[in-house]
């Protein structure tokens, strides 16, 4: 292992985050590395995923994932660069996508390593369009949701890695029309001139009810949800019969430190036979062929277009996760810890 390092840099949670998490909670901390044990293999992480679910996994709360553990390395998506293996199904050289992120090297166990192709896509694109953010727009929109052609698609936190991927899809798949909520104009502008969105609007101009009736006068049939909040009450509000909401994801009350009221209008769900369904995307696995053939079709063609953020230096990866909760990403939000 003479060429290669001896410790790898890791971020760890040393203290569990009140409301909004701080440079405090967050510790750069140095492990040893050896060589890989038998059927282990040691990647240099070339480019890592920060998610807006991390932030539920930072309190001590049981749920569908078991949250970080105090004074441990933070873990999540990541793909790299196999420098030394000591499993026969991998070669140094290879590039593999794994689950020991928010490091600069992981000494990951290969049956927890995945081949990818950096000749169909960019090795990033693993992490976000054709990763586990596209799947879930993918599974939500077709699956969860049951769309159909014809149906007019509301999407919230439209400019980002999921809610970019529901509005193209779509858009592909025949909708009437296709709108987006966004957090500032050159979103909204990304999401109608590049991605085809029919309408998008600035949800911090004015009232978000006020603005999806506008945009959507003859109302919408699907609702996928990244936002929760006042874009669910709006998209309740707006919502046809037999309406249907994928409930994904609810960044505007991540921080909050007090529950917030739910929507004011609930009863609407009872008249109009509304169907709300939250999702996880590791229930929708078996879609994952078709997934990636569809997503790899539609990029080539040049019909699905995404974005990514890219934050380099390990050392700027808690900046990266906290700008995933500001809003400060297009599309996916990458950190390239060795850059």
């Amino acid at each position: 292992m003479s060429s290669l390092p001896s410790t790898a840099r890791a971020w760890h949670l040393v203290a569990r985050p009140h409301g909004w998490p701080k440079d405090a909670d967050f510790e750069l901390r140095e492990l040893p590395l050896a060589a890989p044990a038998e059927g282990r293999i040691l990647v240099k992480n070339l480019h890592y995923s920060v998610d807006p679910y991390m932030r539920g996994r930072m309190n001590d709360v049981k749920s569908y994932v078991a949250p970080f553990q105090l004074d441990q390395p933070l873990d999540g998506g990541a793909v790299g660069e196999v420098v030394a293996s000591n499993d026969p199904g991998f070669a140094v050289g290879d590039h593999v996508l794994h689950g020991l992120g928010w490091r600069d090297y992981a000494d990951v166990p290969a049956g927890h390593a995945k081949k990818v192709d950096g000749s169909l896509a960019p090795l990033s694109a693993y992490l976000g369009v054709l990763g586990m953010p596209g799947l879930t727009a993918y599974a939500g929109l077709l699956e969860v949701a049951s769309f159909k052609e014809g149906d007019a698609v509301f999407v919230s936190g439209a400019a980002g890695a999921v809610g970019s991927q529901v509005g193209q899809i779509a858009r592909i798949k025949g909708a009437s029309r296709v709108i987006g909520s966004a957090g500032s104009d050159d979103k909204v502008k990304l999401l109608t001139e590049e991605y085809g969105f029919d309408a998008a609007f600035n949800y911090k101009k004015g009232p978000v009810a006020e603005q999806l009736k506008e945009a959507a006068p003859d109302g919408i049939d699907v609702y996928f949800d990244n936002v929760g909040g006042d874009h669910l009450e709006a998209a309740i509000s707006r919502l046809n019969p037999h309406g249907r909401v994928t409930v994904c994801g609810m960044i505007a009350g991540y921080n909050d430190t007090e529950p917030a009221p739910g929507p004011r209008n609930m009863m609407m769900i009872i008249g109009k036979r509304l169907r709300l369904q939250g999702m996880l995307v590791n229930d929708h696995q078996a879609l994952q062929p078709r997934f990636v053939q569809d997503v790899a079709a539609w990029i080539a063609s040049g019909e699905l277009k995404y974005n990514e953020t890219f934050v380099d230096g390990i050392e700027n990866g808690v900046d990266a996760f906290l700008g995933v909760l500001r809003g400060d990403n297009t599309g996916k939000m990458v950190v390239n810890p060795t850059r």
